[in-house]
């Protein structure tokens, strides 16, 4: 074990299990060597998989580098880890230590979320941590949890997803596919940055609700070099600029689509669950959530949560999610 950041951090282990045979693909073939890096945080307790956007990582808690959940995870936080440790990854086909596109690499193949949730569960079992008390999946890794519960219903105990469905619905597959669609054409003129900046910026108007739009950028135009920029364009763009500095688009590509792919059978899913919808969510409508619930198998019930944030409340509610980690069973209670 080793400590890393500002005070009173979390423990942390890190490593990476390389598997010693192929990965099988859902979507057919097959990735000859595979890699799976893993973070461990927290003072002993009960594990909890902690899995979030496709940008997200194995860095989870705060008092980490890049910690991308840092105001909900850490000690005394929502997500308490001196109560709990968290286990992170980086996702199969993302931009960060797993296997995953190279800059500028062609051909790398569809991803589905049961083949992260495969991973997820050799790592488990590797690190001897199965059965999970819980996964903890948020966006893209709430649809991770849902794959993993359904085919390994007894290497989990409790499930907790946040703005995350068995499908993605058809209206968000129409967002993603031109965000796609823009990456794609700026790889083929060599500006992949550039497609990303764009795509990222586009994405962001559908993470965040028009409330909180209509709070921040309400101002008047501005004429700049001969046309007008608008409030929000700073905001949108600095946030493409920042996703390009730090994320590859053929990853971005990757698992954008796996997304869209993503389908799971929740009448076969008994694991017993926590759904915490947003009503604001345009990525994943409450009626999604709702119809969910009323599909699974197991013990379920749903919780809906109004927010300024929308899709991003998950990264911003923290008061929320402290009062939905603390019904979990292995969690016990926490600090009001």
């Amino acid at each position: 074990m080793s400590t890393e950041g500002t005070a009173s951090p979390p423990a942390v282990q890190d490593g990476v299990l390389v598997l010693d045979h192929p990965l099988r693909l859902h979507f057919g073939g097959e990735l000859p060597r595979v890699e799976l890096a893993w973070r461990l945080a927290g003072t002993g307790g009960p594990v909890v998989a902690a899995l979030g956007g496709i940008s997200a990582g194995r860095y989870v808690a705060t008092g980490t580098p890049h910690g991308w959940w840092s105001d909900i995870v850490g000690p005394g936080l929502a997500l308490d880890t001196r109560r709990c440790c968290i286990l992170g990854i980086d996702f199969l086909g993302g931009s960060g230590r797993t296997t995953g596109p190279g800059s500028g690499q062609t051909g790398f193949p569809s991803i589905s979320a049961y083949d992260q949730a495969q991973l997820l569960h050799q790592l488990a079992r590797h690190l001897g941590l199965s059965p999970l008390e819980a996964i903890v999946g948020a966006s893209y890794g709430g649809m991770v949890a849902l794959a993993f519960a359904e085919r390994w219903p007894d290497a989990v105990q409790n499930l907790v997803v946040i703005g995350a469905a068995d499908h993605a619905h058809p209206m968000s597959t129409a967002w993603r596919s031109v965000q796609r669609a823009i990456v794609r054409y700026a790889l083929e003129r060599h500006d992949g940055p550039g497609g990303l900046k764009l795509a990222r910026a586009l994405a962001m108007t559908t993470y965040r609700s028009a409330r909180e739009f209509a709070e921040r950028f309400s101002g008047e135009p501005q004429a700049i070099d001969g046309h007008f920029r608008f409030p929000v364009e700073d905001y949108l763009y600095a946030r493409g600029d920042a996703y390009a500095a730090s994320y590859l688009p053929e990853a971005f590509v990757c698992l954008s689509e796996s997304i869209d792919l993503h389908r799971v059978d929740a009448t076969r899913i008994r694991v017993p669950t926590t759904l915490v919808a947003i009503i604001e969510d345009q990525v994943v409508p409450l009626t999604d959530m709702r119809a969910l619930r009323d599909r699974l198998a197991g013990p379920t019930r749903l919780i809906e949560i109004s927010s300024l944030y929308g899709h991003d409340a998950f990264l911003k509610e923290s008061a929320a999610l402290r009062r939905v980690f603390a019904e979990l069973p292995g969690l016990g209670a926490q600090d009001p």
